[in-house]
This record gives C-alpha cells, sequence and structure tokens, in this order.
C-alpha cells in the first residue's frame, strides 16, 4: 500500500483521474454501455503515437530536425522555429502529437545549448502553441474531431469559423516568444551541430525505415477516420513485437491510463439521470462558459463527450473547449501528455512546472477569453 501511495503521490494527473473514475463509478454503477461508450478509438490512436515515437528516440530518427535546428544561432530564432512547429504540425497530427514529438526535442536542444532556463517557458508556449494551433482543422483535436464528426458541417466551413480566432491566437504568440527574450533578442545559443544530434548505426536502418513507414499509417488512420482503426492498432503492436519488443515495454502506459480513467469519469457522469437533467437546464445558451469551466475538472475531450447532447451552439462550445487547456494543466489533455514528458527528465521539478505553466498560460487566457467569447455568438453552421 505504501508504494502504490508514493506512486499516485508521484503521478499526480492519474491520481486525479483515478479518484474522479472512483467517483463517478459510486455515482452511476458500471455497465456493459459504460464500457462501449469510452473513446477507444482515442486510446487506440494515443497507444500507437506512443509507442512508435519511443522507437522513432531510440533510433535517433529525429537526427535531421536536430541538424536543422543546431544551425539556428540566435535562441529567439530557435524558439520560434519550436514553438511554431507546433502550431501548425498540430493542425494536421493532433495537438497531442505535436507535443510528443517536439517538446522532447526541445529539451534536448536547450540541454546541450546550456540554456534549461528556458525550458519550461518555451514548453509552456508550444503547448499554447498545440492547443491554439490545432483548433482550425477538424482533426487537430480529439475535442474538435468529436464535434466535428457530430455537427455534419463540412470540413470547409468548420475551418472557416475557426480562422478568426487561429489568426488572433498566433499573432498573441508571436508577442509572448519575442518577451520571453526582450532583454536580449540577440541572445546567440551555444548548440551547434555537436555530438548531441547523433549517429545513424547502418544496420540499425531498417528499423528507422519500418518506424518512419508506422508512423505513415498512423498519420493516415487519424487524418482518415477509417473505422478499423482497432485492426490497424492491433497490426502496429504487432509489428513493433517483431521490430524491438522492448519499445512496448517503454511505452508510457501511466499515460494510457489516465486518459481510460478520464473517459470512464465522463461517460460515467452523462449516463446518470440527475445530472443529465440537470445539464439540459443550464449548458444551453452558455456553451462557452460551460466548456471552459467543466474541463478544468475532467478536461476538455471528456467535458466535450458530456456537453455536447446538451448544447445549442455547438461552436460556442468548441470555443470553450480549445480556450479551456490555457486555464489549467488539467483543462486539456495535451497539456497532460507535455507535463508527462517534462517531469519523465526532470522528476523533481513537477510543482515548478505548474507554476510557470499556469501563470503564463493564464496570461495568454486572459487576452484570447473576450474576443474568443465574440466570435462564438455566431453558431457553428
Amino acid at each position: 500500500m505504501k508504494k502504490v501511495l508514493t506512486f499516485l503521490k508521484k503521478e499526480l494527473m492519474l491520481s486525479v483521474s483515478v479518484l474522479a473514475a472512483v467517483i463517478a463509478l459510486i455515482i452511476t454503477p458500471p455497465s456493459w454501455k459504460l464500457l462501449s461508450d469510452i473513446d477507444w478509438h482515442t486510446l487506440a490512436t494515443l497507444f500507437m503515437m506512443l509507442t512508435v515515437l519511443e522507437g522513432f528516440k531510440k533510433e535517433n530518427i529525429f537526427r535531421p530536425v536536430l541538424h536543422l535546428a543546431g544551425g539556428i544561432r540566435s535562441m529567439l530564432g530557435l524558439s520560434f522555429f519550436l514553438v511554431f512547429a507546433v502550431f501548425f504540425s498540430s493542425m494536421f497530427v493532433t495537438n497531442d502529437v505535436s507535443l510528443l514529438i517536439f517538446v522532447p526535442l526541445t529539451m534536448i536542444l536547450f540541454r546541450a545549448g546550456k540554456k534549461e532556463r528556458y525550458i519550461l517557458p518555451v514548453l509552456t508556449m508550444e503547448n499554447i502553441a498545440a492547443i491554439r494551433g490545432s483548433l482550425l482543422t477538424p482533426f487537430g483535436s480529439p475535442q474538435n474531431l468529436f464535434i466535428f464528426g457530430q455537427s455534419g458541417v463540412s470540413a470547409w466551413d468548420f475551418m472557416g469559423y475557426m480562422l478568426p480566432i487561429w489568426v488572433i491566437s498566433g499573432v498573441l504568440l508571436i508577442g509572448f516568444v519575442v518577451l520571453l527574450y526582450c532583454r536580449n533578442l540577440k541572445e546567440q545559443t551555444d548548440i551547434g551541430k555537436k555530438a548531441f544530434v547523433g549517429e545513424w548505426k547502418k544496420e540499425a536502418r531498417p528499423k528507422r525505415i519500418a518506424y518512419l513507414c508506422i508512423f505513415a499509417v498512423v498519420i493516415a488512420t487519424i487524418v482518415s477516420r477509417t473505422p478499423y482503426w482497432a485492426v490497424i492498432a492491433f497490426g502496429v503492436a504487432v509489428a513493433i513485437l517483431i521490430i524491438d519488443r522492448q519499445i512496448l515495454i517503454k511505452t508510457d502506459y501511466v499515460l494510457l491510463l489516465t486518459f481510460l480513467c478520464f473517459f470512464i469519469f465522463s461517460s460515467s457522469i452523462a449516463s446518470n439521470e440527475s445530472i443529465s437533467g440537470f445539464l439540459s437546464g443550464t449548458v444551453a445558451n452558455h456553451e462557452y462558459a460551460w466548456g471552459i469551466l467543466l474541463s478544468q475538472v475532467i478536461s476538455n475531450v471528456p467535458s466535450a463527450i458530456v456537453l455536447y447532447p446538451f448544447a445549442r451552439n455547438h461552436g460556442a462550445l468548441l470555443y470553450g473547449l480549445d480556450s479551456a487547456g490555457l486555464c489549467s494543466l488539467i483543462g486539456s489533455l495535451a497539456s497532460v501528455i507535455n507535463y508527462r514528458i517534462y517531469v519523465r527528465e526532470y522528476p523533481k521539478n513537477g510543482k515548478k512546472f505548474l507554476l510557470i505553466f499556469t501563470l503564463i498560460s493564464l496570461a495568454y487566457f486572459a487576452l484570447v477569453v473576450v474576443p474568443g467569447y465574440f466570435i462564438s455568438l455566431k453558431p457553428l453552421a
């Protein structure tokens, strides 16, 4: 029991999610319907990405990106490169995947250049970039994908609706990056193309090609929304088992369990008649605020599932959900991923991460929350 308590204390987000799931199961007893309501698709997609990216790290597949970034001489330029790489890539590979790719690279680069004091501010800005960049496209985040699928609007109409706040978000992000280095905009890196980039072993070339092919399959699975995602996830697991079974051991199953517990919570709450009755009378016409506030309790993806049936203005709900991750760590599951990646490298700095993350994110939220509200008054067509 002592070991379990120590583990849960270390894994803060897992502890919160387990507690939420237990409370929900007390309120609404488990059933077969609960199992079917869990978003297994998102869990399978996350498993595939976490696993294949472990292979990327082991085989140093990010080496060309490290070379490219290593050639950037200014800290301002390097931070722009990393933050906006997340901003734009998140539109296509989802916000959580973009963080899985670029957060580890950021820590590698800044450690190599002896600029570790900038890691937390830049990681927070990458988190903001992932949340605000991904809101443009239907497949940029799980909540976007869910509401897009339910709403029936075209992809072009969806993107047109999200475009104004996306542009505002990008402009503000430029200002935040410049503000970080305002005391010395010409501060130089000490990175260069050093040994940290690593070498590609000739005998490992087949593995690198295999991981790249698997990654392409996973991205195609996400973008195409194929109904055969379960078969593909099983195939990916088998392929990784054949290539290198140690990769399956290294997969972040704590993060997967955290997601599962949040989905159990949302499914249980949505199936409770008393809670459903309350939401029916209060969510309509207040979707923006509900999306932001409920996400601080159960995160934005579960909130999308809980609130959608009771919303009238689904655009306002979407804007609220896509802003929720700026208020607190728990507001977005992408933020949880960011936290998990960081504390695996710096296990003693969890509280420091929360402090810096919260201060910067709330400052950004204060600037976008009002424009977001007024833009969201127009319904999603």
